[in-house]
């Protein structure tokens, strides 16, 4: 069975506050919980007036607070904005707090414009250049192997599960050479997808974390009972997508609009598209078989879900529906 996860990016609606964030995200991982998904994620951004989860670790424990048996992490934490040493207290605060449910997504991408990037760093000298060995000294904290000099206290001897994300060909390849599990951010940046899986897989190498290649890839689904009502739903995104390329920092979830697509320039219609190529808006039917046509193609071994509706009830409905289309691919 191809397995089904959720990354939350724990949205701030046009007229809301964080703390209803908050609150809805604590009551949506309960729901996915229920609803058989593996992994509820959340993500690191900064600066970004509709995303709540800048603070990614204290997001994970409020979200593990809040559930019982569904993995919980950060897909993901954007390293090269932190000391390893730092993270490694985090996670393992987490491990302990959370045993055996914790996931570390690692990515290199800043999360952030510049300007914000160099308030959260102080300064630029730490480069994304350096991802791979703040990977081995994240790890080597988390092993307890003394090869720092330095022991992360919580963390030395904490077993979260290491991912590396990735939307290019680099991560897939760190991924492969360190033979770690590969999530792949297809729900917004699809164009090097399957080239990515196959440089991952084909360069694969086990460890003693893996045997063989694991591969997660993301895709949006705004599902509804309804063609119509789904369509609607998705011009949220849609405007959220539009807003980012215009101001470069977002803007909080707006509530759906009639027809909005459609009213865009042909410029706009097409980078959604693109954008968007790895996505199913639809009702149940069409969200089937936009997910059996997305496992056939990636082959993937988990589909990250992603699925940003401005009403809370609505994206529960959403969720609902994917996750029977995903016990109908398995059945």
């Amino acid at each position: 069975m191809t397995a089904y996860s959720l990354l939350d990016l724990v949205p701030i609606l046009e007229g809301g506050t964080a703390s209803q964030s908050f609150a809805n995200a604590a009551d949506l991982a309960r729901h996915a919980e229920a609803e058989g998904f593996s992994r509820y994620w959340v993500a690191e951004h900064h600066g970004m007036a509709g995303i709540a989860s800048a603070a990614t670790a204290v997001v994970i424990a409020h979200v593990g607070a809040a559930t019982s048996t569904i993995r919980i992490g950060a897909g993901g934490i954007m390293l090269p904005n932190h000391a390893p040493l730092v993270i490694a207290e985090q996670f393992g605060t987490l491990d302990a707090l959370f045993p055996g449910r914790i996931d570390l997504g690692l990515g290199r991408a800043p999360g952030s414009d510049q300007k914000v990037a160099r308030a959260l760093r102080r300064t630029l000298e730490s480069s994304s250049d350096a991802f791979p060995q703040d990977v081995l000294e994240l790890q080597s904290y988390f092993a307890d192997d003394g090869q720092t000099g330095i022991r992360a206290v919580p963390g030395g001897g904490a077993n979260p599960e290491v991912w590396i994300l990735g939307s290019s060909l680099y991560g897939a390849q760190l991924a492969a050479a360190l033979g770690l599990p590969y999530a792949f951010a297809s729900h917004f940046a699809p164009g090097a997808l399957d080239e990515a899986l196959s440089v991952y897989r084909r360069n694969f190498r086990p460890s003693a974390v893996l045997e063989k290649p694991h591969a997660m890839a993301g895709f949006n689904v705004f599902a509804a009972d309804t063609d119509a009502e789904a369509e609607l739903l998705a011009t949220s995104m849609q405007q959220a997508f539009v807003a980012l390329r215009t101001t470069g920092t977002g803007v909080p979830l707006p509530p759906p609009v009639p027809g909005y697509r459609d009213s865009l320039p042909p410029q706009a219609r097409m980078m959604l598209d693109h954008v968007l190529e790895c996505t199913v808006v639809g009702g149940p039917g069409a969200v089937r078989d936009g997910l059996a046509r997305f496992v056939e193609r990636t082959g993937v071994d988990e589909v990250m879900l992603v699925s940003s509706i401005f009403d809370h009830g609505a994206r529960k409905r959403s969720l609902t529906i994917a996750a029977d289309a995903m016990r109908h691919l398995a059945a």
